[in-house]
């Protein structure tokens, strides 16, 4: 990731805007699964919101955080976005 910057912030911030739109649509298509595979794909798009929000969280201490303690939010951010694309493509794939 780097060094703090606002073409990294943004990149970041579009990338789980696109993750934030299609969790929706996981989630509202989950609605019409049958009963037993609903359950096991709600818990699961539960586990990845969960990963999103802290995701989202991290990104958002981070920002507010600014430049200077970059470093300080550095791996948490990093660590979170790993969680959270890895979860993603799993359940994309």
């Amino acid at each position: 990731m780097g060094t703090l910057d606002y073409s990294t912030m943004s990149k970041l911030e579009d990338q789980l805007k696109l993750w934030g739109a299609k969790l929706k649509v996981l989630v509202a298509s989950g609605e019409v699964a049958s009963q037993e595979s609903k359950i096991d794909s709600r818990k699961y798009l539960d586990e990845v919101k969960a990963k999103f929000d802290a995701a989202q969280a991290r990104l958002h201490e981070a920002k507010e955080a600014g430049a200077e303690k970059w470093d300080t939010f550095k791996h948490a951010l990093e660590s979170s976005w790993k969680d959270l694309e890895s979860a993603f493509t799993k359940l994309t794939h």
